[in-house]
């Protein structure tokens, strides 16, 4: 992501109240973002994701291995 692109971002974070932007009146410029404590609400879906992954990950394995051997059965015969 480019520069522009984060500082787009960025502003639309805060603007739609979810990031506090902070100006540090130093030399060089320093700029903080945080989560304000409406930000904060969205922690929860990626979490709940990440847990999900975690509890079926052998399973997303086992879809996948059985799919990609069904692929390699149906082109077998079909060459």
């Amino acid at each position: 992501m480019s520069e522009k692109m984060l500082t787009q971002r960025l502003r639309a974070l805060e603007r739609n109240g979810l990031v506090r932007r902070t100006i540090h009146p130093e030399i060089p410029p320093r700029v903080e973002y945080e989560l304000t404590e409406l930000g904060v609400t969205l922690r929860g879906p990626p979490l709940a994701l990440t847990d999900w992954s975690t509890r079926h990950m052998d399973e997303v394995l086992e879809a996948r291995a059985a799919y990609d051997q069904g692929k390699e059965a149906a082109h077998e015969s079909a060459g």
